[in-house]
């Protein structure tokens, strides 16, 4: 299991990054040219294919076991009047997590996936960003690492989500302190805030970035200023999933965000993720174009919990069902192209 003990042990993980195996793409990418179709006619789902192979060792992977985690935090930065629901929802929706009553209940049901949930003391709520650090460097350290600790064993492919009211806030402070722009080019109405909570949001960003600019130098500390302990906590295990070579695939506005310090520190930190889907958040757009990430669906969600990213653990099985299970032009007696 995935252990960081320290800040300087996390950062050695994330400058140590494992690689796709070449050897199985070109092993996949081979298969792909025998089976009975004209090259690239499914499109993403022969890169899909390749990829998981690259990731999982071998020409012909599988996705499952597919595992699901929502990770639960509480934010100070709420004080602010960012959100349209109060904190106290975040506790009452991880009890519906729990009773098998939430969208992602039913979307990991549907597409096969084991769904578990990791609340992260929601009777602690982060410290306001726009006054002082979201967490100390134990309450960070903690989150990354029960993020780590949730990667199972035997997972092939991994889905994050993520609840926490207020929690767009801090994803928008991470992308300007790490893309720079304006609070306006990455604040969104989240749960549904109108023009004066998106005034109120847009100040809260600007303060927050201005007053940790100077510190927040590194992935650990800018996660550290002005994440929140489910963000820190989706890193983690994301981070633990590329250390055990497990593809990821990446949910929206909040599980992007999370990974934006990581990828800053290395530029190839995206390489194990697939872009499930492009949220409604405003910024979601333009952060995946600076994660280097074509998205798989475009359905105007903004729920977050790892939604999107379960909507769209059907096309890799359909990626892979087609790489493993289609004949050959041998196999099948059918003429090759000339």
């Amino acid at each position: 299991m995935t252990r960081f003990a320290d800040p300087a042990s996390f950062a050695a993980a994330l400058a140590a990054l494992p690689e796709s195996d070449e050897a199985s793409r070109t092993a996949a990418l081979n298969r792909q040219a025998r089976l009975t179709k004209p090259t690239g006619a499914l499109g993403r789902l022969e890169d899909i294919a390749v990829f998981m192979a690259g990731w999982q060792g071998c020409e012909r992977p599988e996705a499952d076991p597919v595992q699901a985690v929502v990770f639960a935090g509480n934010h100070g930065v709420t004080a602010q009047g960012v959100s349209a629901y109060p904190p106290e929802v975040t506790v009452q929706m991880v009890a519906n997590f729990e009773a098998g009553g939430a969208a992602i209940n039913a979307l990991t049901a549907a597409c096969g996936a084991r769904l578990s949930v990791v609340a992260l003391d929601l009777d602690r709520p982060t410290g306001d960003i726009t006054r002082e650090a979201a967490m100390s460097a134990e309450e960070c350290l903690d989150a990354l690492n029960q993020g780590a600790a949730a990667l199972g064993t035997d997972t092939r492919l991994l889905l994050v989500g993520e609840m926490g009211i207020g929690n767009t806030t801090p994803a928008a402070a991470l992308c300007a302190a790490v893309l720079g722009g304006s609070a306006q080019d990455w604040v969104g109405r989240g749960t549904g805030i109108d023009d004066l909570g998106l005034s109120r949001k847009a100040v809260a960003v600007e303060a927050a970035v201005a007053l940790h600019s100077g510190a927040a130098t590194d992935a650990f500390e800018t996660l550290r200023l002005l994440g929140g302990r489910e963000i820190a906590a989706m890193a983690g295990a994301i981070l633990a999933a590329r250390l055990a070579r497990v593809p990821v695939l990446l949910d929206g506005f909040i599980a992007s965000s999370a990974i934006l310090p990581l990828l800053r520190d290395n530029p190839r930190f995206t390489d194990h993720c697939i872009a499930a889907h492009c949220s409604a958040e405003a910024g979601h757009v333009r952060l995946l174009d600076k994660l280097g990430l074509e998205p798989l669906l475009h359905l105007g969600l903004r729920l977050g919990e790892g939604t999107g990213a379960a909507l769209a653990v059907p096309i890799v099985r359909g990626a892979l069902a087609t790489h493993n299970r289609m004949a050959t032009f041998d196999e099948a007696a059918v003429t090759d192209k000339a």
